[in-house]
């Protein structure tokens, strides 16, 4: 119960700011250009209390989720005469695009802003995220090892798109479950290209292919008791070597499990300083465990704050792209319906995010902001991009649509809008079921 009131929580933290920036946005530029601002709610429903300044209701509503704005003269479908000037029906059509356009891009730089905080502050990210991709470990039996990739491959692009981090690959892999990829590798200063049949895994439906970089693996937690404990291990070690032989992060998972019982020797590195310890797996039916939480080998990065706007620019344009890469590919049948998140997997999400920390939850605020200004500039009718859209009609046919084909295409809007909704509602029901849409849709 307590997780349920817990996770309620952190979604109406979440929902709250990126809806009220949204409305705020929409006030702003409302404001500069003169039209009126009946209403500016925060949260929905009944009023609880506020004040009138200006025109405006500044008020406080019942359900506090976000927020809204209320224009004179918006959405009024019928012909009028003798318009008031503050009247959003009375401004130029630039004028209109630009106070329908201001919400999503008050969500886009709040997550401009929130991502420069971030790093600023300080960003614990994987090491190996940032680097070239060369594999460094690869399954046996998986996907990557029947495609022949090897050890020491450099991944150059994944079906046409050029790849330069590990990153990248792995964006481009797990939203491709279950689809047959062409590899441009590097191998000896040669180029190959190889195909490969990705996996889908995880209720989330992710691609997989069994390949991992060069990377270290850390300690992150040492449970009390534990073998890892008694050896003298501590978080933050990294793991060089098992026995004299480099170990890499999911080998050494497998490693460790294939050794209950048996004296193990690992070369750790505690800051600057090497050092050589000895631990036992104990065993835990077939198979052997320490008593570890393990990552791989992280840093914290942080940058000045010049850097680290230009960096938060650069991350943002691309994951602005990643959202309209995997939408095109969702259209064209080559991501899954699986990888989308709806109310439930978000605030799922977001308790996660509360939970890890402050840091944690910005930058989940932040990813949900961006993707939020991207769709809602999308044409689908009860989208400011749909409204913007119209106008651009307008614009080039140069006289108003009726009053008749705008309620018209407001009604098609509505209804796309709850199929969406109902749909992706009932996607992150059936991603926690065992067959999927199977378990609704047995046919």
């Amino acid at each position: 119960m307590v997780t349920i009131l817990e996770t309620i929580f952190a979604f109406t933290i979440v929902f709250a700011i990126l809806v009220f920036i949204h409305e705020f946005g929409h006030f702003f530029m409302a404001k500069l250009v003169g039209v009126r601002v009946e209403v500016f709610s925060f949260g929905y429903g009944r009023r609880l209390f506020g004040f009138k300044r200006g025109g405006t209701d500044y008020r406080v509503s019942l359900i506090p989720m976000g927020g809204y704005v209320r224009l004179l003269g918006e959405g009024m479908f019928e012909r009028r005469e003798n318009l008031s000037p503050e009247d959003f029906m009375a401004k130029k059509r630039w004028q209109r695009v630009l106070i329908l356009a201001m919400g999503s891009i008050m969500n886009l730089l709040l997550a401009f802003f929130l991502v420069a905080i971030i790093n600023m502050a300080g960003v614990n990210s994987p090491e190996y995220l940032d680097q070239p991709p060369i594999v460094g470990w690869i399954e046996p039996g998986s996907p990557a090892e029947k495609a022949g990739l090897r050890v020491g491959d450099l991944i150059l692009s994944i079906s046409g798109r050029k790849v330069k981090t590990w990153t990248e690959v792995e964006i481009a892999i797990s939203s491709k479950p279950d689809k047959l990829l062409s590899l441009e590798v590097e191998r000896e200063g040669k180029r190959l290209t190889l195909f490969l049949k990705t996996e889908k895994r995880t209720r989330y439906g992710m691609g997989y292919a069994g390949f991992m970089a060069r990377s270290l693996t850390q300690i992150r937690m040492v449970t009390p008791n534990s073998p890892a404990e008694k050896a003298g291990l501590k978080p933050g070690d990294v793991i060089l070597t098992v026995n004299g032989q480099a170990v890499y992060f999911f080998e050494f998972v497998r490693v460790i499990e294939a050794n209950p019982e048996k004296e193990l020797e690992l070369l750790i590195q505690r800051g600057q300083e090497t050092m050589s310890l000895k631990v036992t797996p104990r065993r835990e039916g077939q198979v052997g465990k320490i008593g570890i939480l393990q990552e791989p080998k992280s840093i914290i990065k942080k940058y000045g704050f010049v850097e680290a706007f230009i960096r938060s620019f650069k991350e943002n344009i691309r994951n602005a792209f990643l959202v309209i890469h995997f939408i095109a590919d969702l259209f064209a049948g080559e991501a899954s319906t699986r990888q989308l998140g709806g109310p439930l997997e978000i605030a799922n999400f977001s308790y996660a995010a509360m939970r890890l920390g402050f840091l944690a939850l910005l930058n989940w605020i932040a990813l949900i902001s961006l993707q939020l200004g991207i769709i809602n500039l999308f044409p689908i009718p009860v989208f400011d991009g749909g409204q913007i859209f119209v106008l651009f009609i307008e614009g080039l046919i140069r006289r108003d649509l009726s009053p008749r084909l705008r309620q018209i295409w407001m009604q098609i809007g509505l209804v796309i809008f709850i199929v969406l909704i109902v749909f992706i509602i009932l996607n992150d029901i059936v991603k926690r079921m065992p067959n999927g849409w199977e378990s609704l849709l047995p046919w």
